[in-house]
């Protein structure tokens, strides 16, 4: 039997700290606690800061700011970062508006398997009732079954199936080990190790999109496969408007250059970040 990995959570933000706070609060709301929190902060003002210090208030577990300056979309950087401030064996990844169920990291401790990543997957809220969680700033009406059956006919929720939970273990969880197709940072899941093999997420993704596709194709050439989080870790995933994607084009170019070698280290990686050498000159700290 595999030992039960210590856990650690990166959630990557930027200027929305209504939604922080009510993910913060899933996250601190967890079965199986998380062992360290870390917020990716990409530049953000001092309103995150202050969530943050208020939600260390609540809880003994160890919550780390990690910071960058705002020199626009850097993700990638940002959660390098954070890995380099992690000390667990085993790192989920979120994004700032995606909130947890209370089984989240309970789910994804025991989907955890060595040579093996876990893809969850989402539900979508409506801007309607976005707004409304944010306004009670309460995440847990989520987590009550008639409350999302409520807003799955009022047109709330985009879909309920996702939420059906299925056995961990199950065959079909490992049917397709090599699709990266899907798998993305508002909910992965990945050895800490792992990531450090393969430097990281790679710094050259600018602007929105693929950074994470490039993480998980570059996992995929290093030998790690796929595993489903689906019906078992799914996360909601408050409405925001869509991001700038003026980068897109020249990301996907850079992916699909990907696909077609067997590269696996990241261009400008993780290892820039522990030599003290980064684009950006970018800090860290605990705020």
């Amino acid at each position: 039997m595999n030992k039960t990995p210590s856990l650690a959570l990166v959630v990557t933000t930027y200027n929305r700290p209504d939604a922080l706070a009510v993910v913060l609060q899933s996250a601190l709301a967890q079965t199986h606690p998380f062992d360290e929190i870390l917020v990716a902060d990409d530049g953000s003002g001092a309103s995150t800061a202050a969530v943050i210090e208020e939600a260390r208030k609540h809880t003994k577990v160890r919550i780390e700011h990690v910071w960058h300056p705002d020199e626009g979309f850097r993700a990638a950087a940002i959660r390098n970062r954070a890995i380099v401030r992690s000390r667990s064996d085993y790192v989920v990844f979120v994004d700032g508006d995606c909130v947890l169920r209370p089984s989240f990291a309970a789910r994804h401790a025991a989907l955890a398997e060595r040579g093996w990543l876990v893809a969850g997957n989402r539900v979508l809220l409506s801007s309607q009732y976005t707004q409304a969680l944010l306004q009670a700033g309460d995440a847990s009406p989520l987590w009550r079954p008639v409350e999302l059956l409520r807003q799955r006919f009022k047109g709330g929720l985009n879909r309920l199936l996702p939420l059906w939970p299925r056995p961990l273990h199950a065959a079909w969880r490992k049917r397709y080990p090599q699709r990266w197709e899907g798998a993305k940072t508002c909910n992965l899941a990945v050895w800490r190790d792992d990531l450090l093999a393969v430097d990281g997420f790679d710094e050259a993704f600018e602007g929105w999109g693929m950074e994470d596709s490039d993480l998980v194709i570059r996992l995929m050439h290093a030998g790690v496969q796929r595993k489903e989080g689906r019906f078992a870790t799914g996360v909601f995933h408050l409405w925001h408007a869509e991001n700038d994607r003026s980068r897109l084009t020249e990301n996907v170019a850079r992916l699909e250059a990907l696909i077609d070698s067997k590269r696996r280290m990241a261009e400008r990686g993780i290892s820039g970040v522990q030599t003290g050498v980064s684009a950006g000159h970018a800090s860290l700290k605990s705020a």
